[in-house]
């Protein structure tokens, strides 16, 4: 038995990643924290690459394009943290401004980054907070899958 109202994905595939850009970005719900359980960046290649993912706050939000958090339990109530381009969105157009850079690592991109935290590593996100994943390199020969798992608490 968890301790969330709801478990929620936002997911997105990404033709091309032209610079350093917010992959995902999630608002949480204007009274309902969140935590992070976890993000996944992979890439469609068969080029080894070295790439780099960032899990950061947004201290001002980029512009996305809305995406509807999906929920993982068709019993769940509807996420708090609602789409819109300002809001929890995929495929940053504007980068907004970033604040703490929470997480960041390299990866090859034939294998892919996954980061999944124990329990006392979950990022929180206060009520009306912002985290992202970001590519912090362009991707312009790939497709990107990206995935950000959250529970509003």
């Amino acid at each position: 038995m968890s301790n969330f109202r709801g478990v929620f994905i936002v997911r997105q595939r990404i033709t091309t990643v032209a610079a350093a850009q917010t992959l995902i970005q999630i608002k949480a719900g204007a009274t309902t924290p969140l935590e992070l359980l976890r993000a996944t960046f992979t890439v469609e290649t068969t080029t080894s690459d070295e790439l780099v993912a960032q899990i950061l706050r947004k201290s001002a939000a980029a512009t996305v394009t809305a995406f509807t958090p999906l929920k993982y339990n068709e019993d769940s109530p509807l996420a708090d943290a609602i789409g819109g381009a300002a809001l929890t969105g995929v495929d940053a157009t504007v980068e907004g401004t970033d604040g703490d850079i929470l997480w960041e690592e390299g990866f090859n991109s034939l294998n892919g980054f996954v980061w999944v935290p124990t329990l006392e590593e979950r990022m929180r996100v206060q009520a009306a907070g912002f985290i992202a994943l970001k590519s912090a390199l362009a991707i312009t020969s790939a497709t990107v899958n990206c995935a950000m798992v959250f529970g509003e608490v």
